[in-house]
């Protein structure tokens, strides 16, 4: 069965949403077996709790759902969806149909995901949901698909996706929607004047690459998409306790990002030309690893002394930058995995934004809380730029000191753009740990539907 039912009149399982205010008034409408059974299972209508009511014959006679009136409408929308991990597979229908209803239906496939490539699968068998004939079915499961594939990107390791696993995905992507694809890797990095790319990547056995993906009518206005793809993390010859390194397969979180957000783009068929460049590397140790005080040239030209070699995705990420930026987009966004000082300040499930202009941050945090997908707006504070001074380079990686860390990242990769519109960085987790409504643990593609939504919105008009 699919899990969405584009008919509001097939017969369906109802679910009942009320407040714990509203339970007295909803209990007289429901079948007398389910009244009789709610109280003999002496329910507390609390938010977040739900029942499933059992029908006269067997069947069931339907679903009720507490909801926090203190949550907003998004979040409510995802509580709702959240259920899909709970009920008996059948097709389940809501009884009112707000605003809300197609997030509400997101929420509910993106609770269905289940990343089971390497266990014996369960059953198949998973609840389906009838939504109101005018939602756009097709742009829901789109948008659903875009997040499970990027979603299985973060969770698979990185025995099984390194550089190379990340080329394979965009060559997925390319061959899907007719996108043209160019991979410079290995040494060709440094014929193409993309030294720091290299220098990061080149003692992994897995060559470093640049990927390359552009799609779109060439007339219309320029978007870049930049994602952080460190396939693994050992901090290089600065390594990381063993502790740190446990979820590293997540350092390219950016780039899945990057990835889901450009098939959402595409399958929508966004009226923009977009471009989407992935710096692809594993920060390995071997003779060929780049060292501490090592000074590195830099696509732009500046000069880049490595003060630690676990801020590597900057420097990959500073390339990339460059080379998005010499043709003058009218927006640049990269996502990154990029610091801890981030997830110090906002914690795992708020990613931090930087931007310079205004409107366009704005627009992204109210966007972001609509629909459940927020960010949070830190500043590029413009005294810090001198933490990042070197006495001998016209930069170094990182700070002199112990503070601000995430806004000296941002401001290390501001050094690298000039000519783009916008430039946004957004410093993200991309893990969930702990299963929320429509997240479960595990891998997240966070800022994906923030950025389609946004560009949607821009280019293609509300809906």
């Amino acid at each position: 069965m699919t899990k969405l039912v584009s008919d509001a009149a097939v017969a369906a399982t109802p679910i009942h949403v009320a407040s714990a205010e509203a339970w007295p008034l909803l209990q007289p409408r429901l079948p007398e077996a389910a009244r009789n059974f709610a109280q003999a299972m002496s329910f507390e209508a609390k938010p977040g709790r739900h029942l499933i009511l059992p029908g006269d014959k067997g069947g069931l006679a339907g679903v009720v759902l507490i909801e926090d009136v203190a949550r907003t409408e998004a979040e409510r929308a995802f509580l709702r969806g959240g259920l899909a991990s709970v009920l008996p597979p059948g097709l389940y229908r809501f009884e009112e149909e707000g605003p809300s209803a197609s997030l509400c239906a997101l929420a509910w496939l993106m609770e269905l995901y289940r990343f089971e490539r390497y266990r014996r699968k369960e059953s198949s068998a998973q609840p389906s949901l009838a939504i109101p004939e005018w939602l756009d079915a097709g742009r829901i499961e789109g948008m659903a698909a875009a997040i499970a594939f990027g979603r299985d990107l973060v969770n698979a390791p990185a025995n099984d996706l390194g550089p190379d696993g990340l080329e394979r995905a965009a060559r997925e992507l390319a061959s899907l929607f007719g996108a043209r694809l160019e991979i410079t890797a290995g040494d060709a990095l440094l014929g193409a004047n993309l030294p720091m790319i290299h220098a990061v990547g080149r003692a992994s056995a897995t060559a470093p690459r640049l990927i390359d993906l552009s799609w779109g009518d060439a007339a219309a206005p320029k978007v870049t998409l930049i994602g952080k793809g460190v396939s693994f993390d050992t901090g290089g010859l600065d390594i990381k306790p063993s502790a740190s390194m446990l979820l590293m397969k997540k350092d390219m979180g950016g780039a899945a990002t990057a990835l889901a957000a450009a098939r959402m783009i595409m399958t929508q068929n966004l009226p923009i030309r977009l471009r989407l460049l992935v710096p692809a590397v594993e920060n390995a140790i071997s003779a060929a690893a780049f060292r501490p005080g090592d000074i590195l040239r830099s696509r732009k030209g500046l000069s880049v002394e490595i003060g630690n070699t676990d801020a590597e995705g900057r420097l990959i990420l500073a390339d990339a930058l460059a080379l998005a930026d010499e043709e003058g987009p009218e927006l640049v966004a990269d996502f990154a995995t990029l610091t801890g000082a981030a997830r110090v300040a906002l914690g795992p499930d708020l990613p931090a934004m930087f931007t310079t202009d205004d409107g366009f941050a704005a627009e992204l945090a109210e966007t972001g809380m609509r629909i459940n997908d927020p960010v949070w707006r830190l500043p590029l504070w413009r005294p810090y730029d001198e933490m990042l001074s070197s006495r001998i380079a016209d930069l170094n990686n990182v700070s002199n000191g112990p503070f601000a860390g995430s806004i000296t990242a941002a401001l290390f990769l501001k050094r690298f753009v000039e000519k783009a519109s916008i430039h946004v960085h957004f410093d993200l987790f991309a893990w969930t740990p702990t299963a929320q409504p429509g997240r479960p643990q595990g891998g997240e593609v966070q800022l994906a539907r923030l950025m389609f939504e946004t560009l949607e919105r821009r280019f293609h008009g509300s809906r």
